[in-house]
């Protein structure tokens, strides 16, 4: 699990073809591994990856053609930017919210305007995906733990303050770049819920029963 904090932007180091899948190359940059162990998972851009090979400043981990199709990752090429997290321990503050690393498919960023210091930022993204997206909650876009300010059909807006575009790989991104999105888990499993006809009916018994109220 992660938290959608990025702690480093790194860079594709190179792209190494095996067997019909990808080992992919990573320079970490500032990101410190020396508590990092071969096995261990990794976030890029979003993307939970296995550490198989360490160095002073990077890893490989090896990317099946599963992933390559429905992430960025099969895009990108030596030298672009890739935010980074590692694994979240359980002593660790939950800055953002929970994120799994397993990307729920690819958006599109739209564009972007000033707002203020910050600026405004619109993504689209599949009709199958939409439906888990809402105003004020969470999304994760790139591995980034993001609020959605506001939602109609198929896109929806997020607010970027100056951090964030500095130290995360936004501040490459473009308009029509493509972006892994992650939705919130929570949404899925209400929807799982729904789906079966075991959610419980929420009511003013309910929610005195349970403290709400």
């Amino acid at each position: 699990m992660f938290t959608g904090i990025i702690q480093s932007v790194g860079r594709i180091a190179r792209l190494e073809q095996r067997g019909g899948d990808v080992r992919l190359h990573v320079d970490t940059a500032g990101l410190d591994l020396s508590d990092v162990q071969l096995g261990d998972s990794i976030a890029v851009s979003g993307v939970c990856l296995t550490a198989v090979t360490l160095a002073a400043r990077g890893f490989a981990a090896d990317v099946s053609n599963e992933t390559l199709s429905l992430t960025t990752l099969g895009r990108h090429k030596a030298g672009d930017p890739v935010n980074l997290e590692k694994a979240l321990r359980l002593a660790d503050r939950l800055g953002g919210h929970l994120v799994s690393g397993h990307v729920d498919g690819v958006g599109k960023v739209v564009s972007m305007a000033p707002d203020g210091r910050s600026q405004r930022w619109t993504f689209d993204v599949p009709p199958a995906l939409a439906r888990y997206i809402a105003s004020k909650g969470s999304i994760c876009i790139d591995g980034t733990s993001l609020t959605v300010n506001e939602v109609s059909g198929q896109r929806f807006g997020v607010n970027l303050i100056p951090h964030t575009v500095e130290h995360t790989a936004f501040h490459a991104r473009r308009a029509g770049d493509a972006v892994n999105i992650e939705v919130d888990v929570v949404a899925r499993y209400i929807e799982r819920l729904l789906g079966s006809g075991e959610a419980p009916r929420i009511d003013e018994a309910f929610l005195k029963q349970h403290g709400f109220a």
